[in-house]
């Protein structure tokens, strides 16, 4: 396995390289300095949401919902704490696939909310439906 990661910046875009043994030293970005990993899920749009996938060698869970899915509120806390606890391990991100159509589609997302783990920009594994947290650390588990 590789020593050096790449990383996207969840504020910047850029790539950052950084030592897999230095994941845990709360790294920040080499060029606007912000936090690397903030405990918290990276909102991703339309425009970056390829970059941040392709820049980035961990794996990313994404959640895919939208404002007016009741099942989608009820899993964001959960989420949430699984980024918390998960992290740095993993990347946590969330796509309004409202505000994303074309990402969307692209994905045939068809019921939100559904998460898919990304490996190197490739999707390995996809679950429809909320989870609660122990399900849903389980799910990152099993396929991260």
């Amino acid at each position: 396995m590789n020593d050096t990661l790449h990383l996207s910046c969840p504020s910047c875009g850029a790539t950052n390289r950084l030592p897999r043994a230095r994941l845990a030293e709360k790294p920040k970005c080499g060029a606007c300095h912000e936090a690397l990993f903030t405990g918290a899920p990276v909102e991703l749009k339309q425009e970056n949401f390829h970059n941040f996938l392709d820049r980035t060698d961990l794996p990313v869970v994404v959640d895919f919902w939208a404002d007016w899915c009741g099942p989608c509120k009820m899993m964001a806390p959960h989420f949430a704490q699984a980024a918390a606890q998960l992290e740095p391990g993993v990347r946590f991100a969330k796509l309004d696939t409202d505000a994303a159509p074309n990402v969307a589609g692209e994905y045939g997302i068809r019921s939100i909310p559904t998460l898919i783990v990304f490996k190197q920009g490739r999707e390995v594994a996809r679950q429809a439906g909320a989870l609660n947290l122990g399900q849903l650390v389980k799910f990152v588990q099993a396929h991260a």
